[in-house]
């Protein structure tokens, strides 16, 4: 157990020798000041009477504009966009954690220790996910809280669409680790996962492209290659749905949920058990 901490413990500290922490943490406070100077709004009695963002007036038409209305439409838009940017910024910051690993002495020095070669590879699993959580926390909670300090009115589902986005991000992540397992290379765990994030986002109007195929087989195998991609596009609008309101995320579906959310984590489960297999197996 002590061994699983260390390994934890020194992701953290290898980013931070890296300038990847800092690097990390300083974009997503840069866009956390960004939004907090670029969103000005004048509020009377509980309603938005006037706006300005980016410096620029917004024409409300005259008009006092409910806030906590605003504030839901606010944070429901802006939480598709943060699925992309959590996502992104995660894998960017995480993907070298196994091509790091790999390299000559430094692999060396970890297999010395007493921990097996399954349980190293997945305390850096667990080291990276971390790393992502506390991002996504400091970068959702601190615009959570500039929200609410501006208008006064905050809804907490709009965290909980921080778990929808670190679902997403654990599932790409262990796909991050196969890849940097066989390849041993930083840039093409990037572009491989990148690659498979928006194949799978085209994916999602499967029975659009299965319609415009051809031949059967061709359908048949655009149907199974949706089944066997995370649902990367889906997870996005279950994000939104979450944050917008409990009403709207049933109208997903038990059944579609369950497929969505289901079939994502099995992707996840199958790339990382693949990439301990791989890394058990592999000589150095």
């Amino acid at each position: 157990m002590k061994a699983w901490a260390a390994s934890v413990e020194e992701v953290f500290r290898e980013a931070s020798a890296r300038w990847t922490l800092l690097a990390y943490f300083a974009l997503s406070s840069l866009f956390i000041l960004l939004f907090a100077l670029a969103v000005n709004l004048d509020i009377v009695n509980g309603a938005l009477a006037g706006a300005r963002l980016f410096g620029r007036a917004v024409d409300l038409g005259g008009e006092k504009i409910d806030m906590d209305r605003l504030v839901l439409g606010f944070e429901t838009g802006f939480s598709g966009f943060l699925y992309m940017l959590g996502t992104f910024l995660a894998l960017f910051a995480t993907a070298h954690l196994v091509p790091r690993l790999q390299e000559k002495g430094t692999v060396d020095l970890y297999l010395s220790r007493p921990i097996g070669r399954t349980k190293l590879l997945l305390s850096r699993y667990s080291g990276g996910l971390l790393l992502a959580a506390a991002n996504l926390l400091y970068l959702m909670g601190s615009i959570w809280a500039i929200v609410l300090w501006k208008t006064g009115v905050a809804h907490p589902r709009f965290l909980l669409g921080g778990v929808v986005i670190l679902f997403g991000t654990a599932c790409l992540l262990a796909l991050a680790f196969l890849i940097g397992v066989a390849t041993s290379s930083t840039a093409v765990s990037l572009m491989g996962t990148y690659a498979v994030f928006f194949f799978a986002a085209i994916l999602s109007a499967h029975d659009k492209i299965a319609a415009a195929v051809s031949s059967e087989w061709s359908a048949g195998l655009v149907r199974a290659l949706y089944w066997i991609f995370p649902k990367t596009a889906e997870l996005g609008r279950a994000t939104v749905a979450l944050v917008s309101g409990g009403e709207t995320f049933r109208h997903i579906g038990q059944i579609d949920r369950l497929a969505v959310f289901g079939s994502t984590g099995l992707f996840g489960l199958v790339a990382l058990g693949l990439a301990a297999w791989l890394f058990s197996r592999k000589d150095f």
